[in-house]
């Protein structure tokens, strides 16, 4: 914010699942009163019960970068960083029926179909990816690897952008997951979830917000509040350490910024 202030700069998100409106409170969007004070753009802008890839994202930060604006990229979606600064492959989209038939396969077996290339490159305990690899070599006939090897030039090449990875170790951010969950809480996200309850969708993109599956459980019954928000904390922490990974594996050439030990 003060950077965007000091340099009149853009505030552009790069996390994935920011863009989906209805989630405000649980994917801590920026607040409508930091909108206000500064320019923010691919925030809650896709309905939430659409799709979005990376690829529509990347093509709409191009358009951004573009028109000459200057912008500071914020998130913590690795993909979609990475795609920026380093290139995204141009696979097909999947159809629909193949979709819905990885749907049904126990992750064990997506894992099992993929070729070793593939699975060397990607988190085999993260459903999301290896079915989405699945998805490519089902679709196309090749694996996601070597669509990846074919991968075009970057947007934006990492040499051209002044690029940041906060380093946040788990005994210091541990302990912010679990207080800032409880400050949603207090911030309404209970009752955020209340207003999506009639529109649940378990399978759309936005429901894949860390949160909430656990508070629309809650509120049908399934789950006490106070196991829903400890769910919820164990899984952002599994989140983060997914995210470490990441950028020590494929943002090694970022420049680091550790966090303080207080405050």
């Amino acid at each position: 914010m003060a950077l965007a202030a000091r340099d009149g700069r853009l505030i552009v998100n790069a996390d994935a699942l920011q863009v989906f409106d209805g989630w405000r409170i649980v994917t801590a969007r920026p607040s409508k009163e930091d909108e206000a004070r500064a320019p923010h753009l691919l925030y809650g802008h896709v309905p939430f019960d659409a799709d979005y890839s990376v690829g529509a994202w990347l093509a709409e930060v191009s358009a951004i970068l573009n028109s000459g604006q200057r912008p500071i990229i914020v998130g913590g979606t690795g993909l979609n960083l990475t795609a920026l600064t380093q290139g995204l492959a141009e696979i097909p989209p999947t159809p629909p029926e193949i979709r819905r038939e990885a749907d049904q396969i126990p992750l064990p077996d997506l894992v099992a179909a993929l070729d070793p290339r593939t699975a060397g490159r990607i988190d085999l305990n993260n459903r999301m990816r290896v079915q989405r690899a699945y998805e490519v070599w089902i679709s196309t006939g090749r694996s996601i690897a070597d669509w990846q090897d074919d991968t075009p030039p970057p947007v934006l090449p990492l040499e051209k952008a002044h690029a940041l990875v906060l380093d946040a170790p788990k005994e210091w951010l541990n302990p912010r997951i679990a207080l800032r969950f409880d400050l949603m809480i207090a911030d309404g996200a209970l009752d955020e979830a209340r207003a999506m309850l009639p529109h649940w969708n378990p399978d759309a993109q936005s429901s894949k917000a860390i949160g909430a599956p656990e508070l629309i459980a809650h509120l049908q019954g399934k789950l006490a509040l106070d196991d829903a928000i400890a769910l919820a904390v164990i899984a952002s922490q599994q989140y983060a350490k997914r995210q470490r990974t990441w950028f020590r594996s494929r943002m090694q050439g970022w420049t680091r910024v550790p966090c303080l030990s207080t405050g």
